[in-house]
């Protein structure tokens, strides 16, 4: 599959909501003014779609840089902590696309962003309750490092939150794992 990268547009607001929703607990749900709301505050969101079908998407990505009127208790976290980053808020793959490649491909694209808008970081979350072990492989072998850990929900959910300088190598193997 040839893949390329596309910014998110007004159309793909249905398929953006099916592919986010049937990855929860993995991200959280949305409705459809939630999700429009957030693409109207993110930057540089993107979609990954195979260019022998540029109507299906297969994953995306939503980003946004600081300052922005945001309710997410990570993002507030990560907002005291520094003015100068582009934060993952979500990236979600579809199921019969995991495994590709696609991730790095929409990860190559949001250090871009972010070198693009002179962030020093990448800012992202996963969940360790309930257990997203693959995700948490996937950023380690980014390069991103856990720098905290928080509760949210009301305790129902506990993310490590990660971070990754822009400059910083693009990836490094998991910890046992072979390159």
């Amino acid at each position: 599959m040839t893949v390329q990268t596309r910014p998110l547009r007004e159309d793909d607001l249905s398929d953006l909501l099916a592919l986010n929703n049937a990855a929860v607990p993995a991200v959280n749900a949305l409705d459809e003014p939630a999700l429009s709301a957030l693409i109207a505050a993110s930057h540089g969101s993107l979609a990954v779609v195979d260019c022998e079908h540029p109507e299906q998407l297969a994953g995306f990505v939503i980003c946004l840089l600081p300052g922005r009127e945001y309710a997410s208790e990570n993002y507030r976290w990560f907002s005291a902590r520094s003015t100068s980053f582009l934060y993952v808020d979500r990236i979600v793959i579809a199921e019969g696309s995991r495994g590709g490649g696609l991730g790095q491909v929409l990860y190559a694209s949001v250090f871009a962003t972010a070198r693009a808008a002179g962030a020093a970081e990448v800012f992202c979350e996963v969940n360790l309750e309930p257990p997203n072990p693959g995700s948490l492989v996937f950023h380690e072998r980014l390069g991103f490092a856990e720098v905290g850990r928080q509760s949210t929900k009301s305790g129902s959910v506990v993310v490590a939150l990660l971070a990754r300088d822009v400059w910083a190598p693009r990836s490094k193997p998991a910890l046992g794992l072979q390159a």
